[in-house]
């Protein structure tokens, strides 16, 4: 476990300022178009890695579930469009984000509970979710933390879902990965007439993958704090994971 207390501890104090006082004004500024950017930036396959990601999950019917730095709702929509009796909560961060999500999930019919705040500290009990997800936002967390919450939250047997973009552990697919990102996101930054917080965050976007977790080591990372039955989905070389991990019994 120290490595990776060290790594993020390392994280920590290199990208503490943007965390702590520029990222909620980023998802304030590119809510509204938040969805199109990032398909745009992902060349038109990001509800391709959706239902790749939601495919892996397993449902039941009435299920408690939790979706952890929900944004937008998008994976929460998409389990109620597979299982509908899905008892969904969705927490994120961003009040602009859910606000966003809410609309969206109302527009389609569903019901998402929704809880403001800091995902490093769930405001849930213990053994509570049957589910938990979590996309696109590890990299923007420290994880140790987080991970060992949604472990807390989860019932024995209960499953949690990740996905995100990863450090690829191929250098030269690494660099591949770092020369398009440096070139796509001011171009979809322009595109979008992004404000302030979000241009001034863009090589931050970048090195905090730099400073992420390869695939592996995510694995190794859920295993040290306890999870179980752990499986993985590399997509793009290990550009993109996909981790699935449950609660020891």
């Amino acid at each position: 476990m120290q490595q990776f207390l060290d790594k993020e501890l390392l994280r920590k104090q290199e990208f503490a300022g943007v965390w702590d006082n520029e990222l909620d004004d980023v998802f304030a500024d590119v809510a509204a178009y938040y969805e199109r950017v990032n398909i745009i930036a992902s060349l038109g396959f990001l509800n391709q890695w959706l239902r790749s990601f939601v495919s892996t999950i397993d449902t039941s019917p009435n299920q408690k579930v939790l979706d952890v730095c929900a944004g937008t709702n998008v994976v929460g929509r998409a389990l109620l469009s597979k299982e509908p009796s899905l008892d969904v909560q969705a927490m994120d961060k961003s009040a602009a984000m859910q606000e966003v999500g809410q609309r969206l999930a109302k527009e389609q019919g569903f019901t998402i509970k929704s809880e403001i705040g800091d995902v490093h500290r769930l405001p849930f009990p213990d053994n509570h979710f049957d589910i938990v997800t979590l996309q696109w936002a590890s990299r923007h967390l420290q994880i140790v933390d987080v991970f060992s919450e949604i472990n807390r939250v989860l019932k024995p047997g209960g499953y949690f879902y990740h996905c995100d973009m990863l450090r690829p552990k191929k250098k030269f697919v690494a660099e591949l990965y770092y020369t398009y990102l440096s070139i796509s996101v001011p171009i979809v930054a322009f595109l979008f007439r992004s404000g302030p917080a979000a241009l001034g965050c863009r090589e931050y976007f970048i090195d905090a993958i730099r400073m992420f977790y390869s695939s592996d080591e995510l694995s190794e990372l859920l295993a040290t704090i306890g999870y179980t039955d752990i499986s993985k989905k590399d997509i793009l070389g290990g550009m993109i994971g996909l981790h699935k991990a449950c609660k020891a019994e």
